[in-house]
């Protein structure tokens, strides 16, 4: 039986294809749709660990073995043993598991009484005694893998010798090491001060050994210091006195005093201070319940004390500051509690009560993951911390932050350096920025040609031109963007840099030139207009455009000697204050354009071709002119179409990678100039995803730059959608 005879069951079946097309395509919607959704989700899942606070588990404690007041204390890094030196003049190495000792030593006379002490960024521990000596300890490990268990030995070192330091007659008030142990400042009682630098010949001296004496400076100060600090590998002395008034010294060549104040208003005295990782960051506290961070700022003999930085404390007292050795991070300890915060990010990310006292001997371990108090009952006491990614909070990714030895609070991208003393600095600003400069100047370029290609081509040009033209500029996107790339980077930048007047010429002339072709062109006797067919005027263009790229060549040369003194790249960098890189936002504009282009073109050209013949010819018909035509009637019609290639050339400008990666110096810098570089959101994570260590707060950052951009081209589209949605009711009935 033929479909022809069978009327019911030809229905039948074309309602059953259409079902199968609905749920088909439904089913293909929804898949994407959860696609997206999934993606978002695994982007969030990614960046949440950013946000997260730190936590604070407390162990059970331990008594410690033969146990002594202890006066300093100290952690090995992976939690096995800890350090610390009595005040019978004992060192200890402890096991941190039941509290007993694997190791002491006698470094002092029971009856030798410390009067100060202070650590170095090298763990060396510098102790002062009520005679006016001084000893220098560092306690350091070895660690062995013997059956897959971890062994450690401990070792006690004596970087300034084993003997002990006699530094005056006076007792030792305040004490300062630097970085390598190299440098000492020492103040007796009597406000005497002195520097003290390490022999380069005093090795690590044996008992009974004669120990070289140090040299000493005596910077002939009698104030009565409340804290000495060493700062950037002692480039700079500081004195801090109770009433919070400061004396800076750089010691550069001759020790000179650089400069000299307070760090607070009258009646506010100093509480506590510390010197965090990297010796260039300051932190202070003050009896108001202040905390602040300092800075040296200034260059050459003329160094400041800075405040660039303060941290809430809810108005608690802070008494002790504890650092972080290999983060800019630092334990905040007053009224019995703790508080976690980290000098970059700017917030506190832990807050929890502890009960210490003063009289307490703390120590956080080198991995900030263990926190140990030894108080004055014979128990070690212990905290397991977690706080992986402290440098990340909304002021560090998106406001401007003063860095260290910056001379201004500034938006900075850079996820790493070569230094150890490295301070990251992850803000999103300047790869946003980077991101939208690219896309203007890609769209600045590509949406007036592309548009007004489109409008030529769908509206004016002949049917049998158009069916050639228009495959030619499509196949334009078919060329890999790296390409494009390698030949804006290698090519097209030197030559731009070497002829740079000459380009600028042809970028006035070219705009100018066509217009004014066309005009006079309509001046013509009508007898010679005729002789070129409705619709390829063109082919007349083409050769208008090579004369008009001669002649900007021809006339560089003499423009540039008029106009920029014969060098048009040194007047733009003199002249105007603006730097000039080879790979700049004009290169990526020209390169970006010519991948954009296409994009925008074919959409375009489709929406205003598919605008009903009737109503042009309508228009035409009631005596509109074909310009009248196209801007009163074909353009509001095809408007949705035209905005809608214009998004999607924007956003594919914005998620561009490879063009951007080749064509500019790839430096996340916050300049809007033409010729300067840019580092894109997108760029960003090629480059850095190979370097980046998986669950590391750079990796983690990655993802958040992913996120960003997911989050801008999403917010992009759906702006775009709900214009072309108005722009379509508005116009639609038009047609």
């Amino acid at each position: 039986m033929n479909r022809a005879s069978s009327p019911e069951w030809w229905p039948r079946w074309r309602r059953f294809k259409d079902r199968c097309a609905t749920v088909a395509i439904s089913t293909g919607g929804g898949v994407v749709l959860f696609t997206i959704l999934m993606l978002f989700v695994f982007l969030i899942y990614e960046v949440m660990p950013l946000l997260r606070p730190a936590t604070l588990a407390t162990q059970p404690p331990v008594e410690l073995e033969q146990p002594a007041a202890t006066g300093w204390l100290d952690a090995e890094e992976y939690g096995v043993l800890a350090f610390s030196v009595g005040t019978d003049g004992s060192a200890r190495f402890l096991r941190m598991a039941d509290g007993s000792e694997l190791k002491r030593i006698q470094v002092a006379d029971a009856a030798s009484q410390v009067t100060a002490s202070a650590r170095g960024g090298d763990g060396a521990l510098a102790l002062g005694y009520r005679d006016g000596s001084v000893r220098v300890l560092q306690g350091s490990y070895s660690y062995t893998v013997r059956n897959g268990e971890r062994r450690v030995t401990p070792v006690l070192d004596y970087p300034w010798g084993y003997l002990a330091l006699q530094m005056g007659a006076a007792e030792v008030r305040n004490l300062a090491l630097g970085r390598d142990s190299e440098l000492m400042a020492v103040q007796l009682a009597g406000g005497e001060l002195a520097l003290w630098r390490r022999p380069e010949t005093i090795g690590l001296a044996e008992p009974g050994l004669p120990t070289p004496q140090p040299n000493a400076v005596s910077l002939g100060v009698q104030a009565d210091a409340a804290a000495l600090h060493l700062m950037d590998g002692g480039r700079w002395l500081l004195l801090l006195t109770a009433a919070g008034d400061y004396r800076l010294w750089r010691l550069v060549e001759a020790p000179m005093l650089a400069s000299e104040g307070s760090l607070f208003e009258d009646g506010i005295v100093l509480t506590a201070s510390s010197l965090l990782q990297g010796e260039l960051s300051l932190v202070v506290a003050s009896s108001d319940g202040g905390l602040h961070r300092y800075l040296v700022t200034g260059r050459g003999k003329e160094g400041r004390l800075t405040r660039v930085r303060s941290y809430d404390t809810d108005g608690v007292v802070i008494e002790r500051l504890l650092p972080e050795q290999r983060r800019r991070g630092f334990l905040a300890f007053g009224r019995g509690e703790l508080q976690w915060f980290h000098a970059t990010a700017g917030e506190r990310s832990l807050r929890a009560p502890l009960g210490w006292q003063a009289s307490d001997a703390l120590a956080l371990s080198p991995r900030a993951d263990r926190l140990l108090l030894a108080d004055g009952q014979g128990l070690l006491r212990q905290w397991l911390l977690e706080n992986p990614h402290p440098e990340v909070s909304t002021a560090s990714l998106w406001r401007k932050v003063w860095y260290e030895s910056y001379p201004e609070p500034a938006w900075v991208y850079q996820s790493s350096a070569s230094s150890n003393n490295y301070e990251p600095k992850y803000s999103m600003t300047p790869l946003a920025f980077g991101t939208i400069k690219a896309a203007f100047y890609a769209m600045l370029f590509a949406a007036p040609v592309a548009i007004g290609s489109a409008v030529y081509t769908a509206f004016f040009m002949a049917p049998p031109l158009r069916r050639r033209i228009k495959p030619l500029v499509e196949l334009m996107e078919a060329m890999p963007t790296v390409i494009l790339g390698f030949l804006a980077g290698l090519w097209l930048a030197p030559l731009v840099e070497d002829h740079l007047a000459r380009v600028m010429t042809g970028l006035v002339l070219l705009p100018l030139g066509v217009p004014a072709f066309a005009l006079l062109w309509s001046r013509l006797p009508l007898r010679w207009r005729r002789v070129l067919p409705e619709g390829w005027h063109a082919i007349v263009l083409v050769p208008v455009m090579i004369g008009l790229v001669w002649l900007a060549v021809a006339m560089g040369g003499p423009v540039e000697q008029v106009l920029f003194a014969g060098d048009a790249r040194t007047w733009v960098s003199t002249e105007l204050g603006l730097p000039y890189d080879q790979r700049n936002a004009m290169i990526v504009g020209i390169a970006m354009g010519f991948a954009v282009i296409p994009t925008i073109f074919t959409i375009a050209e489709d929406a205003i071709h598919s605008v009903p013949r009737h109503l042009s010819q309508g228009s035409l018909a009631l005596g509109a002119t074909p310009w009248q035509t196209l801007t009163g009637v074909v353009l509001p019609t095809a408007s949705p179409g035209v905005f809608s290639a214009l998004m999607i050339g924007f956003g594919r400008a914005v998620g561009e990678t490879m063009i951007v990666l080749m064509a500019t110096g790839n430096t996340p810098i916050m300049d809007f100039n033409l010729f300067e570089g840019m580092r894109t959101l997108a760029a960003n994570i090629a480059v850095e995803v190979p370097e980046a260590e998986v669950d590391s707060t750079h990796y983690r950052i990655l993802f958040l730059a992913a996120f960003v951009l997911f989050v801008f081209t999403f917010g992009v589209n759906t702006v775009a959608e709900v214009v072309r949605q108005r722009l379509r009711a508005r116009y639609g009935a038009l047609g």
